[in-house]
């Protein structure tokens, strides 16, 4: 049966021939016995490094520091005045006011929606037709472009509220109308024809 050998250390310069190095100069540690080398190689350039740097930065101070000055044009004091505006003058007042007359309220006639108008108005209503029983959109606006809220349904009445809104892209007319529910939109005036109110 074969011995296991311990194999040779790779650092032992035993094995190598050649010339001998010199040792270190090192430094002894006092605790343990063990010498560290000096660095003075390192310490040394590390010297000249930082007396250059100070150097190169007196050298910039000193060029900013003697550079002239910004010559600037000399400032002109502005002198402002301050007035007070005259006083106006008083107007001579008679003894008693003068009345002002009294307004009289004058109720603002509201439409007979009873009766359907010629054609489509603001303030009557108008029933939804001409649509072939499938109704009509309602829209968020006055054109086809703008979002659908709602069908309405052929016959049913609508309230105009505003309009009307020319769209010039379909040569169509608008009408805002608003519905028994309260909801508000855009419907084409095409399909509406004036209606009787209920």
């Amino acid at each position: 049966m074969a011995r296991y050998q311990i194999p040779p250390d790779p650092r032992n310069d035993q094995g190598k021939k050649g010339p001998e190095k010199r040792p270190r100069r090192l430094r002894r540690d006092s605790l343990n016995g063990v010498q560290e080398p000096i660095p003075w190689r390192w310490l040394g350039l590390g010297l000249l490094v930082t007396v250059i740097s100070i150097a190169l930065a007196l050298a910039l101070v000193n060029s900013l520091l003697a550079r002239p000055p910004l010559e600037t044009a000399p400032i002109e004091p502005t002198l402002i005045i301050l007035t007070a505006p005259p006083s106006p003058i008083p107007s001579p007042t008679s003894p008693l006011p003068t009345p002002s007359p009294i307004p009289t309220f004058t109720p603002i006639p509201t439409p007979d929606t009873a009766v359907a108008p010629p054609e489509l108005t603001v303030g009557f209503y108008a029933q939804v037709a001409n649509t072939d029983s499938f109704g009509i959109n309602l829209r968020g606006g006055p054109s086809t472009s703008n979002a659908l809220i709602q069908l309405v349904d052929e016959g049913a009445l609508v309230l105009v509220i505003g309009g009307p809104e020319a769209d010039e892209a379909n040569n169509r007319l608008w009408w805002q109308v608003q519905l028994d529910d309260g909801t508000e939109g855009w419907a084409a005036g095409e399909f509406l024809v004036p209606a009787a109110g209920p």
